[in-house]
């Protein structure tokens, strides 16, 4: 009997051991999980395309006192981005040219209503969460990046605009579900 266990346990460690090594190399030669439902659920490529409207790109957020809250509520996991946050997942909604306005119903751009764009009052914890209001023609460089699947996403609606600095890479899904 102990050396089934001790075989078992060489085989865990064995098997742990291999999908360390493949996770590994694949976030060493660019692949990324997207675990949220910011994104469709699934594996990316990360790619040095140029960043337009519509695509899914990642990007650290900046370290400010809105971003440690929301990792701190956990919303951000930890990472490599500026103060130790993890970097996002998002859609780019809007760029160059378009007007962004927040209201209370939700974010518009160009004048049309983004779907699930609503902000809500609280987290499911019941914890207050930001408002932004006002509008916004953005100009080179400007990103408004959200959800356009997701009515609980902590995107945009609740930071508002990013910048192409920010931006680490487009993603281009290899398998998603």
């Amino acid at each position: 009997m102990r050396n089934l266990t001790r075989r078992a346990a060489a085989a865990l460690i064995s098997v742990s051991l291999t999908a360390a090594i493949v996770a590994g190399l694949g976030y060493a030669v660019g692949l990324r999980v997207n675990t949220t439902g910011s994104i469709p659920v699934g594996l990316y490529r990360l790619t040095h395309a140029p960043v337009e409207k519509g695509q899914y790109v990642m990007f650290c957020p900046p370290d400010r006192p809105l971003f440690r809250e929301a990792q701190k509520r956990g919303y951000i996991g930890a990472g490599f981005c500026p103060g130790g946050l993890g970097d996002m997942m998002k859609k780019i909604l809007a760029a160059k040219g378009d007007q962004v306005t927040f209201t209370p119903d939700g974010v518009k751009v160009n004048d049309v209503l983004v779907p699930f764009s609503k902000p809500l009052n609280a987290d499911p914890s019941g914890r207050i969460l930001p408002r932004l209001s006002g509008t916004a023609l953005l100009t080179d460089g400007e990103y408004l990046l959200m959800t356009d699947r997701s009515r609980v996403s902590f995107d945009g609606r609740y930071f508002g605009v990013v910048t192409a600095s920010q931006i680490q890479a487009v993603l281009k899904p290899v398998i998603t579900w």
